[in-house]
C-alpha cells in the first residue's frame, strides 16, 4: 500500500490495481487541488475543502462515493462510518469517521473531527488501527494537543497528521511533533506499508509532504 498526501486533508491510497481518495479537495476550494482517478472517494464533510469528488473522477475511473455513516463494501474494500461533529469554518455540522479495512489493514481516517469525544458505539468498532489519520489545526477541527489526546487513547501503529499549513494553524505541526515526542521526525514523500512491517510499530508518527 502507498499513501501520499495532497494538502488539506486530501490523501491517495493506491494498493494493487485500486486507488482510494480521501477528503478530495474541490475545484470550489481556496485550497490547492489535485486530479487523479480513483475508484473509492471518501467524503467526512460537506465542505469544498473535503468534497471534490470531481477531481478524482479522472484517468477513465468514476468513482464510488461515500459521504456518511454506514457499512460499505466495495471491491475488496470494506468501510464502516461513524457519525461526528465538526465546527469547521464556525458550522457546527455532522462529520464521518471512516474505518477503512483493506490488504489485512485497518486505516482510521478522522475527517474534519471537532471534538476529542468519539461516541461509545464507534470506540467498540475502532480498534486495532494500523494507521490514524488525524487532524491538528484547530480552529474548528482538533487542537495539535487534543489530537495527541485521541491518537494516544486509540493505539495505532502509525499516525499520519493533516489539516495544518494552508487549512490550519501554521504551527500545529511543530505543537503535535512536540506532544508526541517526534521532533526529530522528517517528512517524507509517501508511506508505502505492509501489514507484517506496520505491525511492528508502536504510535510512529509520518509527516508526509504535500
Amino acid at each position: 500500500m502507498v499513501i501520499t498526501y495532497h494538502g488539506g486533508e486530501c490523501f491517495k491510497v493506491s494498493f494493487a490495481n485500486t486507488t482510494i481518495a480521501l477528503n478530495p479537495i474541490s475545484k470550489s476550494s481556496k485550497l490547492k487541488q489535485t486530479r487523479f482517478g480513483s475508484d473509492l472517494a471518501l467524503v467526512t464533510l460537506a465542505d469544498p475543502d473535503f468534497n471534490g469528488v470531481e477531481q478524482v473522477a479522472n484517468a477513465g475511473k468514476e468513482p464510488f462515493v461515500i459521504s456518511g455513516p454506514g457499512e460499505y463494501e466495495v471491491g475488496n474494500v470494506a468501510v464502516r462510518g461513524f457519525e461526528s461533529r465538526s465546527n469547521y469554518n464556525g458550522e457546527n455540522r455532522p462529520n464521518t469517521i471512516y474505518l477503512v479495512t483493506l490488504e489485512g489493514m485497518n486505516l482510521c481516517f478522522l475527517g474534519a473531527l471537532g471534538t476529542k469525544g468519539i461516541n461509545s458505539k464507534a470506540l467498540e468498532e475502532i480498534d486495532n488501527i494500523h494507521i490514524l489519520f488525524v487532524p491538528i489545526g484547530g480552529d474548528g477541527v482538533l487542537s495539535a494537543s487534543d489530537a495527541h489526546d485521541i491518537s494516544v487513547s486509540l493505539q495505532p501503529n502509525i499516525v499520519v497528521p493533516m489539516h495544518y499549513g494552508e487549512i490550519g494553524k501554521k504551527d500545529a505541526l511543530k505543537t503535535f511533533l512536540k506532544e508526541e515526542g517526534a521532533e526529530g521526525v522528517k517528512p517524507v514523500d509517501k508511506l508505502t506499508v505492509k501489514k507484517s512491517d506496520v505491525e511492528s510499530r508502536t504510535g510512529d508518527v509520518v509527516v508526509l509532504s504535500s
